[in-house]
């Protein structure tokens, strides 16, 4: 196997594995979520939202938002929960992020072909090789949604949802719809179920 040879092999599998691990990653959102240990999400009736919800911007309710409410209200009364805009039990808030991204990745190999005359070395020690870099570049958006429910009376956060993934062109093409799909993914965590 000639150096043109090894090194044409050695970045298709590279790629490979690199396209491997990104759609891996595209599969769906990564889930997590938390709750406070002496909260018991069960004694509560009603919920309402923060005044101020973090994905409002400049004064007014963004359309972010406006998405967010509507598939949490869906979540909780989906839960029993009713939802109370002058006494609420329960306060919902939500931060949602979407960043662009790019890793810039590089491999080292050397110059020498596997079979070569000091092949015999290799992995005791090495001669004085070539080494050469090669530089991949990859770009990507991560989209980030975070929901806190807080006990109102106490203000304490008493359950955190998060989920994080990669964002598909499609969610940005609807947005009300993808926005629906990491709320109900997130509240697949959520220790009450729906009725």
């Amino acid at each position: 196997m000639n150096r043109q040879s090894f090194s044409t092999m050695w970045r298709t599998l590279v790629t490979a594995g690199s396209l491997l691990l990104l759609s891996a990653c595209a599969t769906g959102p990564t889930v997590r979520s938390d709750q406070a240990p002496d909260a018991n999400l069960a004694n509560y009736q009603t919920f309402g939202f923060m005044t101020e919800l973090a994905t409002d911007r400049g004064g007014y309710t963004s359309l972010v938002t406006q998405h967010l409410k509507a598939a949490v209200t869906a979540e909780m009364t989906a839960r029993g929960y009713r939802f109370s805009e002058e006494s609420p039990q329960l306060l919902v808030n939500f931060n949602s992020n979407v960043e662009q991204r790019t890793d810039i990745r590089t491999t080292t190999s050397t110059a020498l072909a596997p079979y070569s005359y000091y092949h015999y070395r290799r992995g005791f020690y090495s001669p004085f090789p070539y080494y050469q870099k090669e530089v991949e570049t990859v770009r990507y958006k991560i989209g980030t949604v975070n929901i806190d429910v807080v006990d109102a009376a106490r203000k304490q956060l008493v359950w955190e949802g998060v989920a994080e993934g990669v964002l598909k062109r499609q969610d940005l093409e609807e947005p009300r719809q993808a926005m629906a799909q990491v709320v109900a993914n997130i509240f697949d965590k959520f220790p009450q179920p729906r009725r």
